[in-house]
C-alpha cells in the first residue's frame, strides 16, 4: 500500500470519507468539505510528510464565509505601464529587509504595499523577540535563518539606528525532579550550537526577583534579545528608499499574466506593472500570490494570537525575557510546535505577556477578544504572580502565516520560474529576516548577474529622540529648535519636534497611527487620550490639509467629520 492510499484511509477514519488526497508533481492535494476549521486544519497537519512532499489544502470549508482579501478603496493608472527589474510584494519585515539587502545591487526595485503603511499585519504584531532558537532542529530553513539572523542584529540595528537590547532569555522550571533533566539538557543546546547556562534558584532570585517562588532553576539563553518589530520594518524600508528602490503604499496585487512559466505582469489597482522578477513576501496572502503565479505548492493556515502589553510602572517586574516551561506542554530535547508565550521587557521599556496560538480562517481580523486577553493573563500569571489586569494599558492580536510543514518556504518557483517565494514566515520570522533578505537578493542578483552598487549606503539615521539625550544635548538641541522642547505626548515625553520630522521621512507618514508608530505619541497609559488632538493637528498643519482630512490609519479611518479647519 502506497504513502498516499495510507494517508486516505487515516483521513476516510477520521472524516468519514470526506477528504480525499491525491498527490501530484510532489504535492499533496486535499480535496472535500468540512464544517468545522479546526477539521480542515488537522486534516492538512495528518498528512504532511516533509521528505516527501507539500501539503496544499483545497477543502471546502461550510461553516462559515472565508472574507477576500481586502483591496484599498483607491484607484488610479499612475502605474500603469511601469517596468522594473523587481517587484517585491507585501510590506512587512521580510518584504523591506528584501528591498533594501537589494538596493546593494546595480537593479531596479519596486516594493507594492496593499496596506496604507509597512509592518500592519504580522510585522508589527508580534513580541518582537530575538529568539535564540531553542524551539528549532536541525535540518529546519527556521533553524537556519534564525542562526544566521539572530547574530546579524547588533551591527544591523546599529546600522538602522534602531533600539536593540541583548536581554536574553529565561527558560523557567517548576519542578525539583527536573533538574537532573534540565542539566543533562546543557549538551544538546551545546550541540545545537546555542548557547546556554544553568541558572540555580538562589542565582535567578538575583536577576528576577519576582518571578515565581515556585520557579526552582532556569536555563538562560544569552543570545535572546528585543527589538521593535514596526521601527525595524520601517527602518528597512526608509533605508531602502534612500538607496534608490520605489515603494508604493495603497497598492495591491490583484492578478497576474503568466504565459510559459513566466509571470509577464502584475495587475494591481493603480494599474498593470511588468516586472522581470516577483518576490513574493505577501505573508498570509503568499499563497493567494502563488496562486495568481500559477506556482502554488503550499497553502496557508492562518494562527493568531494576542497580546498584553503593561503600564511602564511595573516593567521593573521582569528585567528580560522569561517563559515556563511545562512538562504537558512540550517535550524538553525535540523542540516544539508553538513556543506558547512568554513574558519580554520589551526595547520600549514596556512588559509584554503572550501570545497565545488559535487557529483561524479570517486572515485580517485583527479584533480581540476578552477570553484571549484573560487566558494569556492568567497562564503568564504563573510566572509572575503580581501581573495585574489593572496594569494593562492595551492589548493586540497578530496573525501568523504558518504551513502545513511548519517550516519556512526561501525558494525559486516550482512552476514559474521568475518568483522567489518567501512564504510560511511565521515566528521567528523576525529573527530570520536579516538573514533571509541577504539569501533572496543574493539569489536575484544571480538571476540578472547583476553588479554591485558602489553607492549603496547601510546607515540609515533615525528620528531624534530628546528623551535619551544627556540634559546638555537636550538643551543644545531645544536652543536650535524650540520644538523638542514643546511635550505634546506627556507618558511617553514626546516633543512636537519628533511627530513634525515622522512627517517628513523617505517613507510617507500621515496619519495617527504613522505617526504613533514612529515616534511612540498614544503608546502610554493613556493610550492618546491628551496627545491624539495635538497629533491632529500637526499633521493638518505639516501636510497642508484640512483637519478633518486627517486619518487614523488608513483612507477609511475618518476621525473627525466636517468641511472647514476649525480647531478641535
Amino acid at each position: 500500500m502506497s504513502l498516499v492510499q495510507k494517508l486516505n484511509k487515516r483521513l476516510k477514519k477520521a472524516f468519514s470519507g470526506k477528504v480525499h488526497a491525491e498527490l501530484r508533481d510532489r504535492c499533496l492535494f486535499l480535496s472535500g468539505d468540512l464544517d468545522d476549521w479546526n477539521d480542515i486544519v488537522r486534516a492538512g497537519l495528518m498528512s504532511v510528510n516533509r521528505k516527501q512532499y507539500t501539503v496544499v489544502n483545497d477543502i471546502i470549508f461550510n461553516g462559515g464565509r472565508i472574507p477576500p482579501m481586502k483591496v484599498p478603496s483607491v484607484a488610479s493608472n499612475t502605474l500603469s505601464g511601469k517596468r522594473t527589474d523587481v517587484l517585491i510584494i507585501g510590506g512587512g519585515i521580510v518584504g523591506c529587509a528584501v528591498a533594501r539587502e537589494l538596493t546593494r545591487y546595480n537593479l531596479d526595485i519596486m516594493l507594492v504595499e496593499k496596506e496604507h503603511d509597512v509592518a500592519l499585519h504580522a510585522s508589527g504584531r508580534n513580541d518582537g523577540m530575538i529568539h535564540p532558537g531553542l524551539d528549532l532542529h536541525k535540518g529546519q530553513l527556521k533553524k537556519k535563518y534564525n542562526d544566521a539572523g539572530n547574530k546579524m542584529f547588533p551591527s544591523l540595528c546599529k546600522e538602522l539606528d534602531v533600539p536593540f537590547k541583548n536581554t536574553g532569555q529565561y527558560l523557567c522550571f517548576t519542578s525539583i525532579l527536573l533538574i537532573p533533566a534540565v542539566l543533562a539538557s546543557l549538551y544538546y543546546w551545546k550541540r545545537m550550537n546555542i548557547p546556554v547556562q544553568y541558572i540555580s534558584r538562589s542565582k535567578l532570585v538575583k536577576n528576577e526577583p519576582h518571578l515565581s517562588e515556585k520557579v526552582k532553576c532556569a536555563l538562560y539563553f544569552p543570545t535572546a534579545g528585543v527589538v521593535c518589530p514596526y521601527s525595524l520594518t520601517i527602518a528597512y524600508a526608509e533605508n531602502a528608499i534612500n538607496n534608490g528602490a520605489k515603494v508604493f503604499l495603497d497598492t495591491a496585487v490583484i492578478d497576474m499574466d503568466v504565459w510559459n512559466g513566466k509571470i509577464r505582469s502584475a495587475l494591481t489597482n493603480h494599474g498593470r506593472i511588468f516586472p522581470k522578477l516577483v518576490i513574493n513576501a505577501a505573508g498570509v496572502f503568499s499563497e493567494k500570490i502563488a496562486r495568481f503565479a500559477k506556482d502554488r505548492f503550499f497553502s496557508i493556515h492562518p494562527r493568531f494570537g494576542t497580546n498584553i502589553i503593561f503600564d511602564k510602572k511595573v516593567s521593573f517586574l521582569v528585567n528580560s525575557i522569561a517563559s515556563i516551561f511545562s512538562i504537558f506542554d512540550k517535550p524538553l530535547i525535540k523542540g516544539v510546535k508553538s513556543k506558547g508565550g512568554g513574558i519580554v521587557h520589551t526595547a520600549d521599556d514596556n512588559l509584554l505577556a503572550g501570545p497565545n496560538a488559535v487557529e483561524t480562517y479570517q486572515r485580517e481580523d485583527f479584533s480581540t477578544d476578552c477570553d484571549s486577553v484573560k487566558s494569556v493573563l492568567y497562564k503568564q500569571k504563573k510566572t509572575v504572580p503580581e501581573l495585574s489586569e489593572k496594569d494593562i494599558i492595551t492589548y493586540f492580536t497578530g496573525i501568523r502565516a504558518a504551513t502545513y510543514e511548519e517550516d519556512f518556504i526561501v525558494s525559486f518557483g516550482k512552476r514559474t520560474y521568475n518568483i522567489i517565494h518567501a512564504a510560511g514566515i511565521q515566528s521567528p520570522g523576525l529573527t530570520a529576516a536579516p538573514a533571509i533578505a541577504v539569501d533572496i537578493s543574493k539569489m536575484a542578483a544571480a538571476y540578472f548577474s547583476a553588479g554591485k552598487n558602489e553607492k549603496f549606503n547601510p546607515v540609515r539615521s533615525g528620528i531624534v529622540r530628546p528623551s535619551v539625550l544627556s540634559d546638555e544635548r537636550r538643551d543644545e538641541l531645544i536652543r536650535k529648535n524650540p520644538d523638542y522642547g514643546e511635550i505634546i505626548c506627556r507618558c511617553e515625553g514626546i516633543s512636537r519636534g519628533e511627530v513634525i520630522d515622522s512627517l517628513k521621512r523617505s517613507l510617507p507618514c500621515d496619519t495617527v497611527d504613522g505617526v504613533k508608530r514612529r515616534v511612540r505619541p498614544g503608546m502610554g497609559r493613556c493610550q492618546g487620550s491628551y496627545c491624539s488632538p495635538q497629533v491632529i493637528k500637526i499633521i493638518a498643519d505639516v501636510k497642508r490639509i484640512p483637519i478633518v482630512n486627517v486619518r487614523k490609519m488608513n483612507y477609511e479611518s475618518k476621525i473627525l467629520l466636517g468641511d472647514n479647519k476649525e480647531d478641535l
